[in-house]
């Protein structure tokens, strides 16, 4: 029997984009969800997102903004403060206990998830990178523990996916389903292979593109005041980085 896992990743409070997905995912039978990161933050319903990840992820992997987001000051940015506030106390704290990464096995490949590098959700890898920034994804770091060195590691946080395979070894991102930033339409990736198998078996990674009503959503940040939603309503239709813009 074949097995089938979504992973999704950088929701980023776009509950419209989350709930195409997570339709699409259903209906394509897949029961299994892995969520590397990013569920607040930049959009206007984060807390929805987190409450709808916590309901229906079997694992959530901790993002960088994840990690910063609960603990934001008051003297941060207009929008870094009303993006902490929107989420509720419970949110924030379930949001900061979240683990840095995640391993698994399947069809005979051990397979490493996280948000953005072996070493920290706050360290970027981009889609052109080093071959030492490649080789690094692999390794064993205090992030991730001493298990077994991954055959495949699958990454979240650049918002752009893709897929590459150097000397036996495959790196992937699954995309943004919130922020798209290689393209508007949301993504997220399946994962397909007997699960726990430590034999060799048939191994696959597809990407989904799901779209969704990008107007409907951008309509919601603007009836909620959120800050910077210009910057945000660009991002969502056309795909290009607020610092690019």
């Amino acid at each position: 029997m074949t097995d089938r896992i979504a992973l999704i990743s950088d929701v980023h409070g776009n509950l419209g984009a989350l709930e195409a997905v997570l339709a699409d995912i259903r209906a394509r039978g897949i029961e299994q969800i892995i969520n590397l990161g990013d569920t607040a933050g930049k959009g206007p319903r984060g807390e929805a997102a987190v409450r709808l990840c916590r309901e229906v992820c079997a694992v959530n992997v901790r993002g960088n903004w994840d990690d910063f987001l609960p603990g934001i000051s008051d003297d941060a940015s207009e929008g870094l403060v009303w993006w902490r506030d929107e989420l509720s106390a419970s949110s924030r704290a379930w949001l900061g206990s979240l683990p840095l990464s995640h391993d698994l096995v399947m069809s005979g490949r051990r397979i490493r998830l996280f948000h953005a590098s072996a070493e920290s959700p706050h360290v970027r890898v981009h889609f052109h990178h080093t071959p030492e920034q490649f080789a690094a994804m692999f390794e064993n770091t205090a992030m991730t523990g001493d298990g077994p060195v991954p055959d495949v590691v699958g990454y979240a946080d650049i918002h752009d996916a893709y897929i590459e395979s150097f000397e036996g070894r495959t790196l992937f991102n699954v995309g943004s389903v919130g922020n798209p930033l290689d393209e508007p339409t949301p993504s997220y990736a399946i994962l397909e292979g007997t699960l726990d198998a430590a034999d060799a078996a048939p191994f696959g990674i597809q990407f989904v593109r799901v779209p969704y009503d990008v107007e409907a959503e951008i309509a919601v940040a603007e009836e909620l005041r959120m800050p910077e939603c210009d910057v945000w309503a660009v991002e969502l239709r056309t795909a290009v980085y607020r610092g690019r813009q």
